[in-house]
């Protein structure tokens, strides 16, 4: 099984960058974890996005799903998804619709969001979708996909895929907490979010710092840990080094392109 990343970016994207986004491959299965800002064009980059076979949505803030709605206009749209031939394409009765995954009240969000371009149904036609719920076990392919609650100004969740002899753990966004460390327990390579050089200054949490990543890898016990969500504006070197210290062991920021096996 291999990840690579397509974005990092928090909520403002890096300059020419992507928002959260992850490519999972475990040999003929693709699964595409989270669809932010920018990271459509990164995953044609990449590969076919027709041969996608799932999308998990951790969150619906617009960071970590908004490209849902120029992914499904592809899907929608595209010349060799029709069923007449168009402009060298033959037509087919079986346009590709990948799998995708939401959390609880994740349709509603996104039909409000395609409501936008005047179709609320835009997601749903493009997609075959549903909702997942934290006990639920998602197969794709080769891969197996679990779930659980963290706690972030809206319900998220940490996203663990599991294929062949590893697994990975996406810790989603949150604030320090518990059920990040439990999510990730004994995992190979957590990819946890780094967005803040310190805590809020309003006191309300909903993010991590550097530091607070690696303590939690560290109590997870988690064998890698590779920051993510974190700005371009920020030294990746410094963020290292504080998630290090409190991790116990070397720790890597995310790139755009960076690849990681598993």
């Amino acid at each position: 099984m291999k990840v690579t990343v397509l974005g990092k970016s928090p909520a403002w994207q890096d300059a020419g960058g992507a928002c959260s986004g992850y490519l999972v491959e475990d040999g003929d299965t693709r699964l595409l974890l989270d669809c932010g800002n920018g990271v459509f064009g990164k995953l044609r980059e990449r590969c076919d996005y027709v041969d996608v076979d799932a999308v998990v949505i951790s969150h619906v803030h617009a960071d970590h799903c908004i490209d849902l709605i120029p992914y499904s206009f592809a899907l929608l749209l595209s010349p060799r998804q029709q069923p007449v031939p168009v402009g060298g394409y033959e037509g087919t009765d079986n346009p590709a619709r990948p799998r995708l995954y939401l959390p609880p009240g994740g349709m509603e969000s996104l039909q409000t969001i395609a409501g936008i371009w005047g179709d609320e149904h835009l997601v749903e036609e493009a997609f075959h979708a549903e909702e997942y719920s934290a006990d639920e076990i998602v197969e794709a392919g080769g891969l197996n996909v679990t779930f659980a609650e963290v706690p972030h100004f809206i319900l998220a969740h940490a996203v663990r895929v599991s294929g062949g002899d590893g697994d990975l753990t996406f810790g989603a966004d949150c604030r320090p907490c518990e059920e990040l460390v439990e999510a990730a327990r004994d995992t190979d390579l957590l990819i946890a979010e780094a967005t803040l050089p310190r805590p809020e200054r309003t006191g309300v949490r909903g993010h991590l710092t550097p530091a607070e990543a690696g303590d939690h890898a560290r109590r997870a016990n988690a064998k890698r840990l590779v920051l993510t969500h974190i700005s371009d504006e920020l030294d990746p070197a410094h963020a290292a080094s504080e998630a290090s210290e409190t991790f116990g062991a070397p720790t890597e920021v995310a790139a755009e392109g960076a690849v990681y096996e598993i």
